[in-house]
């Protein structure tokens, strides 16, 4: 998967971009998300992805499931997310956030980012 599009997800952000009340249930929330990636994989997108769903907090936890992996934040998951791009190289990376700081950090790394919609439907 090394030649496939990395596209992390920040499930906290994109959980959080419809207001369907998934406060009262945030790892069955990023539960959701994750088995949507799994069957829907990155609307639009030709070619191969790796998809990588960044949980935290009350999310931890979540397992992966077949085509989609998930990291665990052990703190901040924005910090997380970083991390994870500054350790791409040179790998095509996309993060999917609404967080402008975020795209902020992540677009000075090189990474392309797209908002909560392209993995929404």
């Amino acid at each position: 998967m090394e030649d496939a599009l990395l596209v992390i997800v920040d499930a906290a952000n994109v959980v959080g971009s419809v207001p369907d009340g998934w406060w009262r249930d945030r790892r069955g929330a990023a539960e959701r998300l994750r088995d949507r990636l799994a069957a829907d994989g990155l609307p639009g997108h030709e070619g191969p992805v790796d998809i990588l769903l960044v949980v935290e907090g009350a999310a931890r936890g979540v397992e992966p499931v077949p085509g989609v992996r998930v990291a665990s934040a052990p703190g901040s998951g924005d910090d997380h997310m970083v991390e994870l791009v500054a350790a791409a190289g040179d790998r095509p990376v996309l993060v999917v956030t609404a967080d402008r700081e975020l795209r902020r950090r992540v677009a000075a790394l090189g990474a392309d980012v797209t908002g909560p919609r392209a993995v929404r439907r």
